[in-house]
């Protein structure tokens, strides 16, 4: 009967050893295939952050900011219906509501404040303020979504990384930009952004990428049309001859909407909302030099300082990232 007993253990013991490797080996896959979407939430964030400098080229032409949000936002729309065959779908009204909400929050709300703050205020201190969208994300996503709960060693990163931003903003001194209207609206394109990216998540646990990048193109041209209609200035049509117009609006278009818009949400989706929005941080530095080179905006001592804390945030709010539950 011992020995009976004794296979049987070794017998148990042998299943369960390489099944301990297997899920070890799992982990690691994991772990490989995830650095492909950090790479493109870092692209995304490196056309996002240049994307400044193109959108304060056509507000210098005289565009509007709603115009220039109408305009690149209707320009993907239009472009992704087209390959996608004008396939039309409703989803019922909770999601539905759910679309608009991205549309507004991801769209029309966001990228009218943001344009607005570009008109008042430097480039570098409006990429600064909404590189504080994943503060309020990660505070969001903590109250309703389980798996998105931050460790206080994250949460001491993007503290970390938002000093660096202030320390970005205040790097002339204690004026913080030219106008605090600019910084105001700055700050609520960072805070409308995080409903954008909750409202995302839960979408993506049951559309498509590319269904939800089409509906939130449709609802954030929807509602930005009322602003642009109250509008008291006309549109100057002459202006799109001149190729610097058409042309940077085909890149905000194309690039920075169309496929930035759907990299990013299947980035979320692979990665999380929270440690996508991490990335944000990044923004300031890439626009910082963008406009030092383009538009001579300065850079001093006290910038580099906050370049520093900014990459050691994100390393360390990526570092301690609050790991998968295990189920019991």
């Amino acid at each position: 009967m011992s020995k009976k007993t004794d296979n049987r253990k070794l017998t148990t013991a042998n299943y369960i050893v390489p099944l301990h490797h297997l899920f070890l080996m799992g982990q690691n896959k994991n772990k490989k295939g995830e650095f492909w979407y950090h790479v493109a939430a870092f692209a995304m964030i490196l056309v996002w952050g240049i994307s400044f400098l193109n959108t304060r080229v056509l507000l210098d032409a005289g565009l509007t900011p709603t115009e220039i949000f109408v305009a690149r936002f209707t320009i993907a729309y239009v472009s992704l219906l087209v390959t996608s065959g004008f396939k039309m779908r409703y989803t019922g009204w909770r999601d539905e509501l759910l679309f608009v909400v991205c549309g507004v929050a991801g769209g029309s709300a966001y990228f009218i404040a943001e344009n607005t703050a570009l008109e008042l205020t430097l480039i570098s201190d409006v990429a600064v303020l909404v590189s504080t969208a994943p503060l309020t994300t990660a505070l969001m996503g903590a109250i309703f979504y389980r798996d998105e709960r931050i460790t206080w060693m994250t949460f001491v990163g993007m503290i970390i990384a938002f000093v660096g931003s202030v320390m970005l903003a205040l790097k002339d001194g204690l004026v913080w930009g030219d106008s605090i209207v600019g910084d105001l609206l700055a700050l609520l394109a960072a805070f409308v952004w995080a409903f954008y990216s909750m409202a995302l998540k839960k979408l993506n646990q049951t559309y498509s990428t590319l269904f939800i990048t089409r509906k939130l193109f449709f609802y954030g041209v929807l509602s930005a049309l009322p602003l642009l209609l109250m509008e008291e200035s006309k549109i100057d049509w002459r202006v799109f001859r001149q190729p610097e117009v058409w042309g940077n609006l085909l890149y905000l278009g194309l690039v920075c909407s169309l496929a930035a818009y759907f990299i990013w949400g299947i980035t979320v989706k692979r990665i999380g909302a929270v440690r996508a929005s991490n990335y944000f941080y990044l923004s300031p530095i890439i626009s910082m030099i963008a406009a030092a080179i383009w538009f001579g905006e300065r850079t001093t001592v006290v910038a580099y300082i906050g370049c520093t804390l900014i990459l050691a945030g994100v390393i360390i709010a990526e570092k301690f990232k609050r790991k998968p539950a295990v189920n019991q």
